[in-house]
């Protein structure tokens, strides 16, 4: 019996930027970045009135590259800064659209996915999704305990790489998502480790501003009182600890670059300082697998590390050397968002899954 061919146009909006990609089933004809100018966005007064000028030059871009947009089955945009949600795909609904535009949980280039895809797809009498945005929650309720009593952990991590990540595991495994239990690191500006107990991130790390291991970019967690003194020294401003926290953590802090291949240079030039950060960034990546293999009794099947650090064999071994006792380490580098977005979109026209109604709880 011959598969039904579906083509899918992923959307996956960036700050300066709008990544395309149009795939038919899983294979990608055709992806692209397009680079807007600085001068064009900030003329903007919000992000969200960008999106009529991010639409036509995509379907510009579809055009002149001799694309057809009415051959689509659907348009899949990355999903925004929601409410909290379960793992899935999502049809964009007019309650979604309405949280995008608000900004329910802060502003973000990405909100402008769930837009553009409605946008793209309602011209064109298809549907249009968002898969695994950045505010999935499926954290069991002793995982939201902080030990302070006016702040509750929250659910913030790379959500599309790793479920996306976790199914292709899984089907390596020769399992279903559902009967595995997995370990999932995301491993890049920012890194986070999913414990994924049965198809569910059961606990995970925040890594917007939240806790567990330094990376390139930001702090992770840091000891309290300290952070504390400092906010209350008087030395700096507000915005100053939180972009030295988001931003201006990790490696940028210590060493003045998130750019892992620069420092892997400076090590081999003998920079012991960058040694020893380095080194202790990926230490911090295992003792947060180790504390997610705590979280599911030491029942894992497999630690799975991806992002785009995956690609570092050095640091990933400096990792798989401390945790490998666990369970067995399969490395999946980089973090191919489009892929993961047709593929969400897949499923549900295929008839995989079910497609999911926002907000749904």
């Amino acid at each position: 019996m011959q598969q039904t061919e579906h083509r899918i146009l992923v959307i996956n909006p960036g700050s300066t930027s709008t990544k395309i990609g149009v795939f038919d089933n899983e294979v990608s004809v055709f992806e692209k970045t397009i680079r807007h100018d600085s001068a064009v966005i900030n003329s903007y007064e919000t992000i969200i009135d960008q999106y009529e000028f991010r639409k036509n030059t995509i379907l510009e871009t579809l055009d002149t590259e001799g694309i057809n947009v009415s051959k689509l089955s659907a348009v899949c945009g990355r999903g925004g800064l929601l409410r909290p949600i379960e793992g899935g795909t999502y049809a964009v609904n007019n309650k979604m659209l309405e949280d995008l535009r608000a900004g329910y949980s802060g502003q973000h280039a990405s909100n402008l996915g769930g837009i553009l895809a409605y946008e793209i797809a309602s011209g064109l009498n298809i549907p249009s999704f968002i898969v695994d945005p950045v505010v999935v929650d499926e954290l069991d309720p002793i995982a939201r305990v902080s030990g302070f009593s006016l702040i509750e952990r929250k659910s913030i991590f790379h959500a599309l790489n790793q479920k996306a990540v976790a199914r292709r595991v899984s089907k390596e495994l020769g399992k279903k998502y559902e009967e595995l239990n997995l370990i999932i690191t995301h491993l890049g500006g920012g890194i986070t480790v999913g414990a994924h107990k049965k198809g569910r991130v059961v606990d995970v790390n925040n890594g917007l501003h939240g806790d567990g291991p330094f990376s390139p970019e930001r702090a992770g967690t840091v000891p309290a009182g300290d952070l504390v003194e400092l906010c209350f020294s008087g030395d700096f401003f507000r915005g100053e600890i939180m972009k030295k926290l988001v931003g201006q953590g990790g490696l940028v802090g210590y060493l003045g670059t998130n750019d892992a291949v620069k420092v892997e240079k400076m090590i081999k030039q003998g920079n012991a300082k960058a040694k020893l950060v380095y080194e202790a960034m990926a230490y911090q990546v295992a003792k947060e697998i180790g504390s997610a293999s705590a979280v599911l009794s030491g029942k894992v099947d497999a630690i799975v590390l991806t992002g785009g650090l995956a690609y570092g064999k050095e640091f990933v071994q400096e990792i798989s050397e401390r945790i490998n006792w666990i369970a067995d380490v399969i490395v999946h580098p980089g973090e191919n968002e489009l892929q993961a977005l047709a593929e969400g979109a897949l499923r549900i026209l295929r008839g995989e899954e079910k497609v999911k109604e926002y907000p749904g709880r």
